[in-house]
């Protein structure tokens, strides 16, 4: 199982603030999490979509695309964020 958190606008997107999944066979990194995410469709794939720019971290470290994720990890995204 890993934990996902979903934070700013993907949890009012998602309707979603965190969820357990089972890791799917084939989902080895965040690339294919994110994949496997869209694939629900809806409100999914537009929060999640190819097309928007979306930041992850495993187990509160920054992550890319071929970051892994494993059994009892925790994955967050969130939206990039801008200061000011």
């Amino acid at each position: 199982m890993i934990k996902i958190l979903y934070f700013a606008g993907l949890r009012e997107a998602t309707g979603s603030g965190a969820e357990e999944l089972a890791l799917p066979a084939g989902v080895g990194d965040i690339d294919a999490l994110l994949h496997h995410l869209r694939a629900r469709g809806g409100a999914w794939n537009e929060a999640l979509g190819a097309t928007k720019r979306v930041r992850a971290a495993v187990n509160q470290d920054m992550a890319r695309g071929d970051t892994p994720v494993r059994d009892g990890d925790e994955v967050a995204f969130f939206p990039p964020v801008t200061g000011g």
